[in-house]
């Protein structure tokens, strides 16, 4: 079971965070008991032999002990990243981080595979212009094995239109490459983009990399990505873990010298963090609500860079009926500072605070100083 079919961690917390918030104008709360409720529903996939947590989601240390002691390893994309993940955890086993650079200098690889981090490759060019640096070492091949899935264009990472992945048409020329350089391919890796709530896109591209793997003898991991979908409305079903766990079981039956890796961000930590903005003014225009809060794109870009969708109340009349429909907006000097748009809400008055929900992830790992406005801070709650 998740932590959404508990309902809403926040909703039975609505003075606890309001007293957490403080005096402060807005921030983000994250509850780390819905993290490691995440990380059990994972636990459940008797299929899956890893977890990774995709550290790009949200890297708050307290999120990556909370991610840690649930038992997850961590998935990297930047030096930056590996080193917090030593800061915030200084005794890890260095096999319990991957690296999985993209269009990267040279320089990261070196330094990841000197400190004994295990790095995924998705690109012939480094096989062959740097092979010095792989002779001898272990990696990974992510290949681009799907077509793409996913919300809005931006958050696919499959397909002729994405970056990532060594491309079908090369799949035929791995093994010299590697040969060429005497690396030791110890697993293959493809993730085709975020919020997949179909199953085949998982099975296929696992099928495709055990396929693949035939060319590499001492291959023994799949990693199959992350982008398990999260429900943003309440009509919208889960992924159905269950079913996923039956089908990737009998792929790795079909397959025994396999073990199948996951690399979930969103997924363990979404639901798990808020951000809560004070009103600052209201505006009507014509037939058109406005409600503006005190922060806005420059902490959560989300809506306005992919059409994101999160739900949000008015925390301090939580219980008040809707009365209006309103669009909810920041103080950023953009058209596109929207944080939800024609959402029913209670009145609301200057300094209630409003909740937005799901901004977990992606949300403060994202957030810049656009308009010299400094981002949410980020708070933490324990129960």
């Amino acid at each position: 079971m998740t932590a959404r079919d508990a309902g809403p961690w926040w909703r039975s917390r609505r003075e606890a965070l309001l007293s957490v918030l403080g005096d402060r104008e807005c921030a983000y709360v994250y509850h780390l008991p819905t993290i490691a409720s995440q990380v059990r529903a994972l636990r459940t996939m008797k299929s899956i032999a890893r977890i990774l947590y995709a550290l790009k989601a949200n890297p708050h240390p307290e999120v990556l002990r909370a991610v840690s002691a649930a038992g997850c390893g961590f998935e990297c994309v930047s030096r930056a990243e590996i080193e917090r993940v030593f800061e915030a955890l200084p005794d890890i086993p260095r096999d319990r981080i991957l690296f999985t650079p993209n269009f990267a200098p040279q320089a990261e690889y070196r330094w990841a595979l000197e400190a004994g981090i295990r790095v995924t490759v998705d690109n012939l060019f480094v096989l062959r212009r740097w092979a010095a640096l792989f002779s001898g070492r272990e990696i990974l091949l992510r290949l681009d094995a799907t077509s793409g899935h996913g919300h809005h264009e931006k958050v696919r990472t499959g397909g002729l239109n994405s970056k990532f992945g060594v491309p079908p048409e090369e799949f035929g020329d791995l093994a010299d490459a590697v040969a060429g350089c005497g690396a030791r391919v110890v697993g293959l890796h493809a993730h085709g983009g975020s919020g997949n709530f179909g199953l085949d896109g998982w099975l296929e591209p696992a099928r495709i990399l055990a396929a693949t793997a035939a060319a590499f003898p001492e291959a023994r991991i799949l990693n199959l990505g992350g982008g398990l979908g999260i429900p943003d409305r309440p009509s919208q079903a889960p992924v159905d873990l269950a079913a996923l766990d039956a089908g990737l079981a009998a792929l790795q039956a079909a397959r025994p010298s396999f073990e199948l890796w996951l690399e979930p961000g969103r997924f363990l930590v979404a639901d798990a963090g808020v951000l809560l903005a004070r009103v600052t003014q209201t505006k009507g225009k014509g037939d058109k609500r406005y409600v503006g809060v005190a922060t806005g794109m420059n902490s959560l870009i989300r809506p306005a860079l992919y059409g994101a969708w999160h739900e949000i109340v008015n925390l301090s009349r939580l219980d008040e009926a809707a009365t209006a429909t309103c669009t909810v907006v920041g103080p950023i000097c953009e058209s596109g500072d929207e944080l939800g748009r024609d959402r029913p809400l209670p009145r609301c008055e200057e300094g209630d605070v409003l909740l937005i929900a799901q901004a977990g992830a992606y949300g403060h790992a994202m957030a810049s100083h656009y308009n010299l406005r400094a981002p949410a801070p980020e708070l933490v709650v324990s129960a």
